[in-house]
């Protein structure tokens, strides 16, 4: 399987690491904005070209993986790229996933292309999770808790601020809130009584520092809806003290059954990850390889974790999955 990658950041630098542990699968090509030749990877055989070339490679690469950020880069880059080569992302706002999924859709089919969005764990693997557990258990309720970890998607979205240096942003579940549910009282929360939100910023030379967080706190899709602190720090504090990328959550579903709704049931998964872009990285992996397969059954258009059967993110043979999973 040929692979390229559009983008070299946190993410893109994992999806490389990640290649190197599926033997079914290799790196081809990292394309960038930045000047190539300035660019160090770590791939020996791979070739880093200008975003310019790309699409010389149309029929060189099974997909792309795409590893831009969900605030500007990918709403454009997934539609565009979607005509051309079978494509992964994980655009990761979710109040957008509909719009993001019509339009991907459109390109990838028009291309003949299969077009896998919001990869990832959450949206992606929580997605799944919540899916699976509503199924099983119709009557109750969910909940989902993000952290405490760093997000890259509203760390990335802070960075384009006018006047911001660099960033990093906190998502740290509330306690009282996160207890309340783990003993299953089935408590209604808003989206501010669940998070609150940290940042960590450090400013250009003459940037206004109330401009700024008022900019921040008033983000819509990101910032508006959390209580949200922000502290403006050095460049040095900042990669003493916020240089890791760690992360995890939770997702519940409470639930009852019985004639009587007697019985209580909690499903539970949890994910705790020293690097979010390197686990991120890892499952897009996975559904490049599912984009793959299903791109030479014939397949076309958008799809997301909920459209792709689980086998076909395993290189196992299907004998194989039922003979040492099932």
């Amino acid at each position: 399987m040929r692979l390229g990658i559009l983008g070299y950041g946190n993410l893109g630098r994992g999806v490389e690491a990640a290649v190197n542990q599926n033997p079914d699968m290799e790196l081809c090509t990292v394309f960038t904005r930045r000047n190539p030749e300035s660019l160090k990877i770590n791939s020996k055989t791979a070739k880093v070209l200008s975003v310019s070339e790309i699409e010389n490679w149309k029929d060189k690469l099974d997909v792309l993986i795409l590893c831009g950020g969900s605030a500007t880069d990918l709403p454009e880059q997934t539609p565009k790229y979607a005509k051309i080569f079978n494509v992964v992302d994980s655009f990761d706002t979710h109040a957008r996933i509909p719009e993001h999924f019509n339009n991907v859709d459109k390109s990838a089919k028009e291309g003949g292309k299969v077009g896998i969005i919001s990869v990832g764990w959450d949206p992606g693997l929580f997605s799944l999770n919540r899916m699976y557990a509503n199924a099983i258990l119709p009557e109750g309720n969910d909940y989902t808790f993000w952290g405490r970890g760093v997000s890259q998607g509203h760390s990335d979205a802070i960075r384009r601020i006018e006047g911001v240096k660099d960033a990093k942003q906190y998502t740290i579940p509330v306690e009282v809130a996160l207890e309340a549910v783990k003993n299953c009282e089935n408590p209604t929360l808003s989206t501010r009584e669940k998070h609150t939100r940290e940042c960590f910023v450090v400013l250009e030379d003459g940037a206004d520092a109330k401009k700024i967080e008022a900019e921040i706190v008033n983000m819509p899709n990101y910032f508006a809806d959390y209580d949200t602190t922000v502290h403006f720090i050095s460049d040095e504090e900042l990669k003493k003290n916020h240089s890791g990328i760690p992360h995890g959550g939770f997702v519940f579903r409470c639930g009852k059954t019985g004639l009587n709704k007697e019985n209580n049931h909690i499903i539970e998964y949890n994910l705790k990850l020293d690097s979010n872009p390197e686990f991120t990285s890892s499952v897009l992996i996975a559904y490049a390889r599912a984009a793959y397969k299903m791109a030479n059954e014939g397949q076309t258009g958008c799809k997301t974790v909920f459209d792709v059967a689980p086998a076909y993110l395993s290189p196992k043979s299907g004998e194989e999955l039922r003979k040492t999973m099932l």
